[in-house]
């Protein structure tokens, strides 16, 4: 399958339910190589997704198992900076704040628009937080 329609095809996964979508290169058999989709679900949206990958790939069998996922707790802040606001996923555990991570697509639209690099916003983000956390 040309890779040119990976984008198409992750993309409907994920507006469909899917919760996570990558590859993984492989070898198949007679060492041709390849191309593994992986989509992770909740068991409802299966079906739904099954059909997709069959629609749009080139497959002709799913391999499909069980598998356990974990999540911290989570929520977000949006932190409102003089050069543009900024989605923040803020991750609990037992109640704790662990980590947080800033929306990529905020961060890469602030720098197409002032210029700047994603590592300057970056930095300014992570300055104007310092300074305004009390």
């Amino acid at each position: 399958m040309s890779p040119e329609y990976y984008q198409y095809i992750f993309d409907r996964l994920l507006k469909n339910g899917a919760l996570d979508v990558y590859l993984t290169p492989i070898m198949m058999k007679k060492q041709r190589p390849a191309n593994m989709l992986s989509v992770l679900c909740k068991e409802e949206r299966a079906d739904l997704l099954r059909r997709i990958i069959f629609e749009e790939t080139s497959t002709f069998g799913i391999r499909e198992y069980k598998v356990n996922r974990y999540a911290l707790q989570r929520n977000f802040k949006t932190v409102k900076m003089p050069i543009g606001d900024v989605k923040v996923k803020m991750g609990y555990m037992d109640g704790k704040l662990i980590k947080s991570h800033p929306e990529s697509d905020d961060v890469k639209a602030i720098a197409e628009k002032s210029g700047l690099s994603i590592l300057s916003v970056l930095k300014l983000l992570k300055d104007y937080e310092d300074e305004n956390d009390t």
